[in-house]
């Protein structure tokens, strides 16, 4: 009787105080263990959601919770086996090497002590292939680079005068147009999709996001993550918010209660339904949110029996000219990093991409190899494998990277970041100065965590922005030139 009338009273003391509302019990699967309600819950454990996380933990906010669609973190640093070599199907670039400031991501780098290597474009004037059937001449080509080159510079110089002067910046395409120079001919086209599509393309690499993770998450013996705070194959599908809490909802039917949420899904996924918001976020996030879009860029991987293009130093990269703009130009060997695996890798990007991805791959595989027989002859082998990444398909991603829209200054940028209620956001989206970067996704995590530390503290929601053209533009078509200063590579 003693033991039942204990029971009873304990149960009564359970309901009494969550009655009283002195505090809440995330619901999960029936008949799961029950823990107290966590302070924020982060959606998302790439590399935006990883470092507000631990920026979380630093703050001493240990109580949180990570919910992770896929069944790994990393995001868009994802790799993966190809023909039996570990490639990288997202980020595998470092930018910003031999600048004037730090990139952060280097340094983890060199921690970690992870196998790098330094691209080399420097001879690609010897590697410029014709449409149909051999190699541009050497001056013809280095001809054509060179007019790209003063073309940069010049619309460069534009854009900090524009900038400057508070005024919205142009296109690429409209300051071409400016100088009379539109590439048309398919070498110009060629030089211009590798100088504005493909050379500062974003990369990384996942063991970065692993040191991040375990540097605040507990790992086992071998190493591996295994707290209880990071829980993966939770896609959420829906998140209610109110002036009391958030509730986030799984597609497995698992329901948890927080105090806050910071969605660190790409805008890409925002865009999308795939996340459903309680009350619909209002209007001006919405416009900030569908402002901007998710560019794609596809490294398709190859395999070959034996190689037949041109190996050695000054022949990593190669451009194929096509007169349909971005049609599988940008061509890399992979000898440096793989020795011996005979294996390529071109790139495309953004309508290329889409419009691949909606083929099958024997079709993909097709137009290659007639691109290749044009370029090395006709008697080269057929690929053994292809390996064609689906980002635009994958519903979690959306994209590769997100794309500004030229004219966007403080005040877009400003509500992009912005929290409705107790709804936060992050990801490389919201960087100011990087987005698109992996070290943009890291710095952004920090900064939006820390305004929702801010805001915990003063008790306040308050966010401000600033007028429309208060500050200087940012969507710039060209590179921060103080960070990005080389490319290394990671394998």
């Amino acid at each position: 009787m003693g033991k039942e009338r204990t029971q009873m009273v304990l149960v009564l003391f359970t309901v009494l105080i969550r009655f009283l509302g002195l505090y809440d019990l995330p619901q999960t699967m029936a008949g799961a263990a029950r823990d107290p309600t966590p302070t924020v819950i982060v959606v998302g454990a790439g590399m935006s959601g990883i470092s507000a996380a631990k920026t979380f933990s630093d703050a001493g906010i240990k109580n949180f919770l990570i919910l992770e669609g896929t069944n790994r973190i990393g995001g868009r640093i994802k790799k993966t086996n190809f023909a039996g070599i570990t490639v990288e199907l997202g980020a595998n670039w470092v930018e910003g090497v031999n600048g004037d400031e730090i990139n952060p991501i280097w340094t983890m780098v060199n921690k970690i002590g992870l196998k790098t290597y330094y691209s080399d474009f420097n001879h690609l004037a010897n590697h410029t292939y014709k449409q149909m059937g051999g190699v541009y001449e050497k001056s013809v080509a280095q001809q054509g680079y060179s007019a790209a080159n003063r073309l940069s510079t010049s619309s460069q110089k534009l854009s900090v005068s524009l900038s400057r002067r508070r005024q919205t910046d142009m296109s690429i395409l409209a300051s071409q147009r400016l100088k009379n120079h539109v590439p048309s001919t398919p070498i110009e086209m060629a030089i211009d999709y590798y100088t504005y599509d493909y050379e500062f393309d974003s990369r990384g690499y996942e063991s970065v996001v692993h040191y991040v993770a375990k540097q605040f998450l507990t790992t086992d013996e071998a190493g591996d993550i295994v707290d209880p705070r990071l829980v993966l194959n939770k896609a959420v599908t829906e998140i209610q918010y109110s002036k009391s809490g958030v509730v986030v909802k799984t597609e497995d039917g698992s329901v948890y209660e927080a105090e806050y949420v910071m969605v660190s899904a790409s805008i890409g996924v925002l865009q999308t339904t795939l996340i459903d918001f309680v009350p619909d976020l209002p209007a001006w996030k919405l416009l900030a949110i569908y402002q901007f879009d998710m560019s794609i860029y596809t490294k398709i991987f190859l395999k070959f029996p034996y190689k037949f293009w041109p190996t050695g130093n000054g022949t990593e990269f190669f451009i194929h000219a096509h007169e349909k703009r971005g049609y599988y130009t940008m061509w890399q060997q992979l000898e440096n990093e793989f020795p011996g695996a005979n294996c390529l890798l071109v790139t495309v990007t953004d309508d290329e991409s889409r419009r691949i991805e909606q083929q099958p791959d024997s079709e993909t595989l097709a137009e290659i190899m007639d691109v290749l027989r044009n370029m090395f002859g006709q008697n080269i082998p057929d690929a053994t494998d292809i390996l064609v990444p689906k980002w635009w398909s994958d519903r979690f991603y959306k994209g590769t990277f997100s794309n500004w829209p030229i004219g966007v200054d403080q005040y877009e940028y400003d509500q992009i970041r912005a929290p409705v209620g107790r709804v936060y956001f992050t990801g490389e989206h919201t960087s100011q100065h990087y987005n698109g970067y992996v070290h943009g996704a890291y710095l952004a995590g920090i900064d939006s965590a820390n305004i929702l530390i801010k805001y915990t503290k003063r008790k306040k929601h308050n966010y401000k922005i600033k007028p429309k053209g208060s500050l200087v533009t940012f969507g710039t078509p060209f590179i921060n030139t103080r960070l990005f200063n080389n490319l290394t590579k990671i394998t």
